[in-house]
């Protein structure tokens, strides 16, 4: 029988969680630096509205920021104190109930991000 070496740490007691595209702990991952940089170069933020298949009610979309997953976190948190609404964060996606383009798009531009109203 042979063994396959595609087996690795993921979790060491002394570092904590690893990363299994570099084999560093998530804290000194250099695979996250790498992505951010590349993302940061076509990054522009689109700010759009849905209704669909939510029973008519509209969220808006925020998607294209270049940040980290932890750092998209934060900022979903930030826009929905800031717009007073409810919201989630979808595979990449911040959803804010309601439609705030207006406030979103304004906050975003202070940033310092290249925003753009996407739909209707």
């Amino acid at each position: 029988m042979s063994m396959k070496r595609n087996a690795s740490l993921v979790y060491s007691s002394e570092l904590g969680r690893i990363c299994p595209k570099c084999d560093k702990p998530v804290t000194g991952c250099i695979c996250k630096q790498t992505t951010m940089i590349a993302s940061k170069a076509d990054s522009i933020v689109r700010v759009g509205r849905e209704s669909k298949g939510r029973k008519g009610k509209g969220v808006t979309l925020i998607s294209g920021v270049p940040l980290t997953p932890e750092g998209l976190k934060d900022l979903a948190r930030e826009l929905k104190q800031k717009c007073g609404s409810g919201g989630t964060l979808k595979n990449g996606v911040i959803e804010i109930q309601g439609d705030h383009r207006d406030i979103l798009t304004e906050l975003l531009k202070a940033k310092g991000w290249t925003v753009k109203r996407s739909g209707g």
